[in-house]
């Protein structure tokens, strides 16, 4: 209704036809004024109780549509008696739409008394309304939420708390039940052992039911698919003939012969031996990895069937990528933040090393980062690690490593000395020195004296050293996955020549060390290969060599005994104390690693001086007699020279300036 027609004077009435009320909507919000003297005849105003509290969302809605019936509904109220309460009539006139909305609305739950109540005084001018909290008018339904219990779900807690207390209170240790509560917890403890060890009696027991049940189902799968039959040497010709073996062809006669061999009474044909099937093997790990015949026959023959496979398959995958951090320059905790915030993933080696880390991934070249050029680390492979650990150095300690190009142990044993003592670096090529000169600089390694020579030399050269570290030169069968061509080019011969070569190499190096040193007299034996011939049969030759050594503990805590038995080679016992280390079980490359330790030589036993004695008959008896006799009465100034030229010798040998000759001249 427009403003016009609301204030639009109606028609003259009758003066005894009374004049109908108007709707409470129409007055807006002046008092409904009834034409009777009764107070209770007029609409009751609502309350602002429950559309302010929950159903703020659908406040308008409501509005709108009570509106409209307010509107529509106005002829209604001529129809009402006097008599009759305003209330009830306006409840039977919306009944019909208002019972509709409320329930949408959820509101047909509340009474009309509920929603009486005094009228609210409303204060405009307040803003702390926001702020306190909705008071609901009247008795009001409660929320489902105030009636949630304060623990939704039972935890198991619960029931063992409740449990718990439960159990204390009734069996709570007294004096006159301690014995018997002592006595029931010996008997459980004893029935609990004698169960496990049924337990373990009845696994034992069960363990050759299921290999027999093992056995059962491969020869099932067998059965399932055409059974394996090892060629004949005919068809093996045949095949390689027609160009070789399918890849697939050679991997599953692979698998099947590992199989076989590992049960060969049960699984193995009766009329072919068991070297028919190593043969057949051995020939496809050559086709199939790439190497000749004789290296994959020595390789195999390191470890048992199953194992060697896994060692020609390790040999397929590179090596994790490893630096070494420069504890000259900066710590490991602080060159990992600068790496990782240049967007290197990486992470400690392991716990035995404390300067190590694994690179995973890199967004920048790991060796052309401004830390790397700064010499903050040094790409360096984990298994170089290990020679430097086992000879750990000390402080002011005179080191040398006999062949050190390009120079990462040599560095790592600078930065253990903490640049104090010296560290001869020698090797034997040349232009390898320049390289070795490079990293020395960078890293900033300042008790590095670098040369040239060969090691069978260095005693000759210059010696007395307190330790010493020959990383030989070796075949390299150890880091094939770095260098796959050790598959192809290496004979029989070479590897006579490199054994050799390191026979001289060790004695050599045993000899540059001064075993009056207080502090050291070790050397350590290492070579990037896995063979016996270039590792425990060098290191049982210097032992036999050399009577005044003898091996110890590389200080190691992981890796495996070298051999003491190897077909049919039997060696020193001493030699369970060197480490092996392998890339299929330490992911790392092939390694060797021996510690000697250099004592002074004594003399003769007693022992072998009787034995002799007792050899010698007649003639011989007078003769050591008077050579005895002889020697009892010598010359000292004959023999003067002899022993101011052996100590001039010797002091050569350590390094020291000699004093000048005597003008005595040395008899001929």
């Amino acid at each position: 209704m427009g403003h016009r027609a609301k204030n639009k004077q109606p028609a003259p009435q009758p003066l005894d036809v009374k004049q109908p009320h108007s709707s409470s909507k129409k007055l807006g919000k002046r008092k409904a004024e009834s034409l009777n003297d009764n107070s209770n005849s007029r609409p009751v105003k609502r309350p602002k109780d429950q559309s302010e509290s929950k159903q703020k969302g659908k406040k308008k809605k409501k509005k709108v549509l009570v509106d409209s019936d307010a509107e529509g509904s106005a002829d209604g109220w001529e129809d009402v008696a006097d008599n009759v309460e305003l209330k009830i009539h306006a409840k039977s006139l919306f009944s019909t739409n208002d019972d509709e909305e409320l329930d949408e609305l959820g509101m047909d739950e509340f009474s009309d008394d509920e929603l009486r109540g005094p009228a609210q005084a409303f204060d405009f001018g307040s803003d702390a309304e926001d702020n306190e909290p909705e008071v609901i008018i009247g008795k009001s339904k409660k929320s489902k939420q105030s009636e949630r219990p304060a623990k939704i779900i039972p935890t198991a807690s619960d029931n063992s708390d409740s449990s718990d207390q439960s159990d204390e209170e009734e069996e709570r240790i007294t004096m006159a039940n301690m014995v018997a509560r002592s006595k029931a917890l010996d008997e459980q403890a004893a029935a609990e052992d004698a169960l496990d060890f049924e337990e373990m009696q009845h696994a034992a027991f069960n363990e050759e039911d299921d290999d027999d049940d093992l056995d059962m189902d491969e020869d099932e799968e067998e059965t399932d698919g055409e059974p394996f039959r090892l060629p004949t040497r005919e068809e093996n010709e045949a095949e390689s003939k027609a160009g070789g073996p399918d890849v697939h062809v050679v991997q599953r006669r692979m698998r099947e012969c590992v199989r076989v061999l590992g049960r060969f009474k049960k699984l193995a044909e009766k009329s072919r031996a068991r070297s028919e099937y190593i043969s057949q093997l051995l020939s496809d790990i050559s086709s199939y990895y790439g190497y000749n015949e004789f290296l994959a026959e020595k390789l195999f023959q390191l470890f048992p069937v199953a194992e060697a496979i896994e060692f020609f398959e390790a040999n397929e995958v590179p090596r994790p990528v490893t630096i070494r951090t420069n504890t000259l320059r900066t710590r490991r905790r602080d060159l990992a933040q600068a790496l990782i915030n240049r967007g290197v993933n990486l992470e400690p080696i392991g716990k035995w090393t404390n300067v190590g880390l694994q690179v995973f991934e890199s967004s920048v070249p790991i060796g052309a980062t401004p830390e790397y050029l700064a010499g903050h680390y040094m790409l360096q492979a984990a298994s170089s690690f290990l020679p430097v650990i086992a000879l750990s150095p000390q402080p002011n300690e005179r080191v040398l490593d006999m062949a050190s190009a390009p120079g990462g142990k040599t560095t790592h044993i600078a930065a253990l000395l903490q640049n104090t003592g010296i560290v001869f670096a020698n090797d034997a090529n040349k232009a390898r020195t320049k390289s070795l000169s490079a990293n020395v600089h960078r890293l900033g390694c300042k008790n590095v004296v670098v040369c040239s020579y060969d090691g069978r030399e260095f005693p000759k050269v210059i010696g007395g050293f307190d330790r010493v570290l020959l990383d030989a030169p070796c075949s390299g069968t150890g880091v094939i996955s770095k260098d796959s061509s050790v598959k192809v080019n290496k004979s029989e011969r070479d590897f006579t020549l490199l054994a050799h070569l390191q026979k001289q190499l060790i004695l050599c190096a045993i000899d540059s060390v001064s075993p009056d040193s207080k502090t050291g007299g070790y050397v350590v034996y290492s070579t990037c290969s896995v063979t016996v011939d270039e590792n425990e049969s060098v290191v049982d030759y210097a032992l036999r060599k050399r009577p005044n050594v003898k091996l110890v503990d590389t200080g190691l805590e992981f890796g495996r005994e070298g051999y003491t038995k190897y077909r049919g080679k039997i060696f020193n016992p001493s030699l369970s104390l060197t480490r092996r280390f392998y890339p299929h079980v330490h992911n790392m490359d092939g390694f060797y690693v021996a510690k000697f330790k250099v004592e002074k030589r004594g003399k003769i036993s007693k022992a072998s001086d009787s034995t002799a004695e007792v050899g010698l008959t007649g003639i011989e008896e007078g003769e050591q007699i008077a050579s005895e006799k002889e020697k009892i009465a010598f010359d000292d100034d004959e023999d003067r020279p002899y022993i101011e030229e052996s100590k001039r010798r010797r002091m050569k040998a350590k390094g020291l300036k000699p004093p000048p000759r005597t003008t005595v001249k040395i008899a001929a």
